[in-house]
């Protein structure tokens, strides 16, 4: 059976996972995660992807970015994952495969779903009992987006900017947001999303991505297959 296209508009925010082959690890050493970092930067730049947040955990990835053409996440995903996978055959002297295949994506409903997904993130070290508080943890965007840590790889994202007027009402309003829990309910339509190549945010963002795309952008009912819509040519997600 055919893979589904996946779900791509231009400058529509992307949730990006790649995993490990098996969940075997990736990352073995602190200057895996800085290569990985520094190639990341690079050909973000080179595709046209502005990177928003990121978590690099011990055997998968998670990356927000905004792309500018719809072939830009795949030529990045594809070029990084090539130039990671050599780096690590030959500092650890293996063969084979390295991420688990295709990376999982979804889109991003900016306004309802954005910074709920970037806060799902940026505390992944918490969820998995690595570290109590996401500004212990090394590898991810939260202490440049809460702390101020400088880091050139990251674009911050239109609304993390209207977060307040300045850098430090921005980052005391972001690091505002981490004193509460995620709801589940959000991590489920997060995790449910990405997975399944869907589009992550309320049934008229659906709607207008399956307008668009002429592809389903929820997770089917049991059944016959629903006819899609011709793609709408219009821009619908400024």
């Amino acid at each position: 059976m055919p893979r589904r296209p996946r779900l791509l508009i231009d400058g529509v925010p992307l949730h990006i996972i790649q995993r490990g082959n098996n969940r075997h690890v990736c990352f073995h050493g602190d200057d895996d995660y800085l290569f990985y970092l520094e190639w990341l930067e690079e050909y973000a730049k080179k595709h046209g992807c502005a990177v928003h947040a990121y978590t690099l955990m011990t055997n998968h990835v998670h990356l927000m970015l905004s792309a500018k053409t719809l072939n830009s996440p795949a030529a990045l995903m594809k070029a990084l994952g090539q130039r990671y996978v050599q780096y690590i055959n030959r500092q650890y002297r293996r063969s084979g495969t390295l991420w688990e295949g295709r990376y999982r994506s979804c889109l991003i409903q900016q306004d309802t779903y954005l910074m709920g997904c970037q806060r799902y993130i940026e505390l992944n070290a918490v969820s998995a009992g690595m570290v109590e508080h996401p500004g212990e943890y090394r590898w991810s965007s939260y202490r440049a987006n809460a702390q101020g840590e400088p880091n050139i790889l990251l674009t911050p994202h239109l609304l993390y900017a209207q977060l307040g007027a300045d850098v430090q009402e921005r980052q005391e309003a972001y690091r505002e947001l981490f004193r509460y829990e995620l709801d589940p309910g959000v991590v489920d339509a997060i995790r449910s999303a990405t997975n399944g190549n869907y589009a992550l945010g309320n049934p008229q963002f659906a709607k207008q991505i399956e307008q668009a795309l002429g592809q389903r952008a929820v997770r089917g009912q049991a059944g016959r297959p629903r006819k899609q819509p011709a793609p709408d040519s219009g821009r619908l997600f400024e």
